[in-house]
């Protein structure tokens, strides 16, 4: 820490210190717990077998929905989706009737911590896999002083220094841009990381991946195996650099099939249009957006908007009782009990079980390029996710304490407590 460097910085009304070496968050997109205990099992993560039993290991809970979009800015601005306003990946506005992507930066409602530590001084870095992140996660940076970089592997080959804080990162890193369905999109994000480490030492650092190979492939399968192999060996990498890890995951994966390996769906629009009328009631799945080979905008969290007049308390107890229905609530114990913003979420909230999703109506899902049997997330069941810090920390808690979004915090007072591991 230089003299002029300030002892802590806020962010969303907490309270981080400065770190003295790089801190950095990493959020493997899906990681479901069992899929390091294979990979460790099998002899593939020696760097995060070293450190479980050298740092800190605990589980972490989730935002509901368990969903790429709230996970990842909860954990950029160490809040809630009441607080930053990103509840799902797809929003609608019943005064306009329009459906959209929350991927604006204006629909986020608070600063993130990158934001938060560049305007104090520091030196930041963002890696995403996908371009949908990149414009929130980056709100609020500027690329004129040579102190921050946010850019996506999915478009690394076009990133500018006004606009990315780098110039065409894919030449930069000496990696052609991976193909958007594959392990190589993550593994563009960890190259990156290591290089970023290297020669720009950043004070805060973001890597977060794409959940491709969760969605296709189970714990222990070979294909997953070698995802966390790779990954292992650029963690390996980091840790040797003397950077403070939080290693994470936005939200877990459980497969969603039948025995035939079909998509196991209770499809909630075609329930609505029985009970209620065609079309009268709306439900929206906040899974959706545009990379559908993942998961044919099948998930287990949705909301649903009533007509006026409409026997809420009907309809739901009706909900209630259908096979694969986890738990339904209504908008306020919903957004209470979950912590989401009230203005963007349907008068009901519905979570499938284990093993089903929630559909629309069944003739809007394409589930065509789903060449696995179906594994998906946003319910509970998903919630519990790795949280494995590469130093000693004897007061982190648990879950249902400790969340995801506190990974910069504990990231940030590791790298504040020492600069060398414990």
């Amino acid at each position: 820490m230089n003299q002029m460097s300030p002892i802590t910085v806020t962010a969303n009304g907490r309270h981080y210190q400065w770190p003295k070496v790089p801190a950095i968050a990493i959020c493997l997109d899906g990681c479901e717990p069992a899929y390091l205990d294979a990979a460790i099992d099998a002899g593939l993560m020696p760097a995060l077998e070293r450190m479980r039993k050298q740092g800190t290991v605990r589980t972490a809970h989730s935002v509901i929905p368990s969903f790429t979009n709230p996970n990842n800015l909860s954990i950029a601005t160490g809040r809630p989706p009441a607080v930053h306003g990103i509840c799902g990946n797809y929003l609608y506005n019943p005064a306009t009737g329009e459906e959209v992507m929350m991927n604006d930066p204006k629909f986020l409602r608070a600063p993130t911590v990158f934001q938060a530590f560049y305007d104090a001084g520091a030196r930041v870095a963002v890696v995403t896999a996908k371009d949908k992140l990149r414009a929130l996660l980056g709100h609020g940076l500027k690329y004129d002083e040579d102190r921050a970089i946010c850019f996506s592997s999915e478009k690394a080959d076009t990133s500018t220094k006004a606009a990315n804080g780098i110039d065409n990162a894919s030449e930069w890193l000496g990696r052609p841009v991976p193909e958007v369905y594959s392990a190589e999109l993550s593994e563009f994000v960890f190259a990156a990381g290591v290089k970023l480490l290297r020669e720009f030492r950043p004070d805060v650092m973001y890597l977060t991946t794409t959940d491709y190979v969760q969605h296709k492939y189970a714990p222990g399968v070979k294909q997953a195996n070698d995802f966390y192999e790779m990954f292992d060996k650029y963690l390996t990498e980091l840790d040797a650099l003397g950077a403070a890890i939080v290693v994470t995951a936005d939200h877990g994966m459980k497969p969603k099939h039948k025995a035939d390996g079909s998509p196991d769906v209770v499809y909630a629009q075609d329930l609505f249009d029985e009970w209620l009328g065609k079309d009268v009631a709306r439900v929206i799945l906040p899974i959706t957006d545009p990379y559908v080979v993942h998961h044919g905008a099948l998930g287990s969290f949705a909301t649903a908007y009533l007509p006026e007049g409409a026997d809420r308390a009907v309809i739901m107890d009706r909900l209630r009782k259908i096979e694969g229905i986890d738990l339904v609530l209504g908008r306020e114990a919903a957004c209470s009990r979950f912590e989401l913003p009230d203005d963007r979420i349907g008068d009901i909230v519905m979570l499938s079980t284990e093993n089903k999703t929630i559909g629309t109506s069944e003739h809007r899902h394409n589930l065509e390029a789903l060449n696995e049997p179906l594994r998906s997330h946003g319910g509970l069941t998903e919630q519990a996710v790795p949280f494995i810090t590469n130093r000693v920390l004897p007061d982190q808690p648990d879950a249902p304490m400790l969340r995801n979004f506190d990974a910069f915090y504990f990231a940030i007072m590791a790298a504040a407590q020492t600069d060398k591991k414990a």
